[in-house]
């Protein structure tokens, strides 16, 4: 019926009118298009060329405009927004980062002002561009849904838009075509590819009453669907809306430093002001009392907090960076090093997310090289990934494949060609181990179809068996109508996985769970050589979602790993996402926190680990700020501090802090969080 359905509409493919072509979209802003960007950049510029100019002692006419652009690029915003916060009647730290940055510069501090106003501009330059450049990866994702579709008539075909189809419609999905609306099949065959909605490895076999999804593309059969959704209502248009949701209501996190400011902000200017007039109104003289309360605003001024709090983690992400990690901002690394639970998911996370040959059982009368010599000689012609598997497998051991001829392929039930004058079939043992097989052939296999025992049939049915138990795919060879051979395809682990979900185990202090849309068998194999125990399979994208939901009620904060389009919701209302990257999908990779480009397992609870360090050193340089300002504010208000010495120690401070948080810069410190 399949390839009678494919026959039908072939010439009548040849006359339809050809689909329009969408308009093409923007995929990603680019990096200069954002204004924050571009005055980040400005300011930036500007303070690396007065830096030399002024260390170098030129004449201030030749440094001072440039810290003066410098200030004005990456004040402004900042110092806007924290008015803005003002009238709402609260401090914020922007609107304290320019005050001290003013004050610093009345007194000729200009390098570290100018430093503040850099660090303010291209943290805020960074959230920006990448909250923009998630919002591309959504709008994209609507592009894997294509944009016409064929609806079947009772006068024929028409091209319509996807949007306009209506539940209950019939459309015809010809090969290699994506599927236009989540619908149910009424008739043909064929395999589709559903990675980007179930992250399943493996095309699924499609027939009669079988259910397909949107934007999922289909194999080498023609298929007639009827709607089931509305375009708005499908999975595609849900796991949009998911990360759109899961972006917008996500829980605001921040840096130690921001969850205190509002009082610290509220402090300093308090004292600043009270130590400025109370003095006034005793009768105190106005030139020293200013020049006290402005020593105590600048010893008092949270440059060496702020420090404390960036150095290690801009260190941290360097030196992730170094290692193949992507960490997107100050924020995602300190909170990578907090997670409680870890969820992960299978295709192309954990595993390798490619079939390959795991096994090869020859069938009486067969060796193992020749099955798989023909086997891979059938499947040369085909762009199947079980074929190209096979492929592979014979050429790893050194099989050269010979020429075959009259090749073709029927949905359903795989490969068929000539190869040194017999007949080779490679399939799925439901399409070729029934013993309802063509009667073109002569012998064996034309005994087959007469219903007549064929030898190795038995053998073949217990290897399958035994294969799918196991969580793999058995594929069969047939040979002039006889069984030749068994072959089992898995998804292979990475290297280190059991590893590295060891070590998460061990940082998170729970068991990790194994989040996957793939078959129940195929993922208790994989949690299985992995070292899980929690293993959760068959879920959907809002599946995914619902289980992060849960464990955050219960006070959890959760880390997921993905890869996949259907991971990008789960991503999203994590806590905190890590996303392979080698193969990830865009919107997974722009969802995610972090991003490991080299697709190395390992380094996920290694960057969790580095994390957890930035955030001792945090702590470990809060305390020396703390001390330092604390004893600085002290010497101010119980006797006379100098304004150089006052100064001097808020500097050397904030070297201080700066300099053991560059301790993670080293080498060494991702070999230890790695150990």
């Amino acid at each position: 019926m399949a390839s009678t359905l494919a026959d039908e509409h072939t010439a009548t493919a040849a006359t339809a009118p050809a689909p329009p072509a969408p308009a093409a979209l923007p995929r990603r802003t680019r990096l200069f298009a954002l204004p924050e960007v571009r005055w980040a950049a400005l300011a930036a510029l500007a303070f690396l060329i007065a830096f030399p100019l002024d260390l170098a002692g030129a004449p201030a006419w030749a440094w001072g405009p440039l810290y003066a652009v410098c200030y004005a690029a990456g004040g402004w915003e900042p110092g806007w927004a924290g008015l803005t916060a003002l009238r709402e009647r609260t401090l914020d730290v922007d609107l304290l980062m320019v005050v001290a940055a003013i004050g610093a510069a009345a007194i000729g501090q200009y390098l570290d002002g100018g430093l503040l106003i850099v660090i303010f501009a291209v943290s805020g330059a960074l959230e920006a561009l990448a909250t923009r450049r998630t919002e591309d990866s959504v709008r994209g994702l609507l592009d894997l849904a294509p944009s016409t579709a064929v609806r079947l008539t009772a006068d024929g075909e028409e091209t319509v838009a996807a949007t306009a189809l209506a539940v209950g419609d019939t459309v015809l999905v010809r090969p290699g075509e994506r599927l236009p609306a989540d619908g149910t099949v009424l008739d043909g065959a064929s395999e589709v590819d559903q990675a980007s909605i179930t992250g399943e490895p493996l095309p699924a076999e499609k027939r009669s009453g079988d259910t397909v999804f949107a934007g999922t593309l289909n194999g080498t059969g023609a298929l007639r669907v009827r709607v089931e959704a509305d375009a708005s209502e499908s999975v595609i248009a849900r796991i949009v809306t998911m990360v759109e949701e899961a972006s917008g209501t996500k829980a605001p996190t921040q840096l130690f430093i921001e969850k205190i400011e509002q009082r610290y902000s509220v402090g300093v200017v308090v004292a600043t002001l009270a130590l400025f007039a109370v003095p006034l109104a005793f009768g105190a003289a106005l030139t020293p009392t200013l020049l006290r309360a402005m020593t105590f605003m600048i010893v008092a001024s949270p440059c060496a907090v702020v420090l404390a709090t960036m150095p290690p983690l801009l260190s941290a992400i360097a030196n992730a960076g170094r290692h193949g990690v992507l960490v997107k901002s100050a924020v995602a690394m300190e909170r990578l090093g907090s997670v409680t639970r870890v969820a992960m998911d299978k295709t192309g996370t954990l595993t390798e997310g490619t079939p390959r040959v795991a096994a090869v059982r020859a069938l009486p009368g067969f060796d193992e090289d020749e099955a798989l010599a023909a086997a891979a000689a059938a499947e040369l012609p085909s762009e199947h990934p079980l074929a190209r598997a096979v492929v592979t497998a014979a050429r790893d051991r050194g099989l050269r494949p010979a020429d075959a001829t009259d090749f073709s392929s029927v949905p359903g039930r795989g490969v068929r060609a000539t190869v040194a004058g017999r007949t080779v079939r490679v399939g799925s043992p439901s399409g070729l181990l029934t013993g309802d097989l063509p009667t073109d052939a002569e012998g064996p296999e034309g005994a087959a179809a007469a219903g007549k025992p064929v030898a190795g049939h038995e053998a073949a049915r217990r290897a399958v068996a035994e294969y799918e138990e196991d969580g793999r795919t058995a594929v069969v060879v047939l040979i002039d109508g006889a069984p030749a051979a068994v072959l089992a395809l898995a998804d292979r682990l990475r290297p280190g996985a059991p590893r590295a979900v060891a070590r998460l185990r061990a940082l998170a202090g729970a068991e990790p769970a194994l989040l996957t849309g793939d078959n129940g068998r195929t993922a208790a194999r994989t949690a299985d050589e992995s070292g899980m125990t929690d293993v959760r399979a068959g879920l959907l994208p809002e599946d995914k979602v619902a289980a992060v939901r849960a464990w955050q009620e219960q006070g959890e904060r959760v880390l997921v790993v993905g890869d996949g389009v259907n991971d990008a919701p789960a991503l999203a209302a994590a806590d905190s996402g890590v996303a392979m990257g080698r193969a990830g999908s865009d919107l997974a990779l722009e969802t995610a926190d972090a991003v490991v480009v080299r697709d190395e397992i390992g380094a996920v609870p290694t960057v969790v680990a580095l994390s957890r360090r930035a955030r001792q050193l945090v702590k470990q340089n809060l305390v020396i700020a703390s001390v330092c300002i604390g004893a600085l504010v002290v010497w101010d208000l119980a006797g006379h501090l100098p304004l150089p010495l006052g100064v001097l120690g808020h500097e050397g401070s904030t070297v201080l802090v700066g300099l053991n948080g560059l301790r993670l810069l080293r080498t060494t410190a991702w070999r230890r969080a790695a150990a």
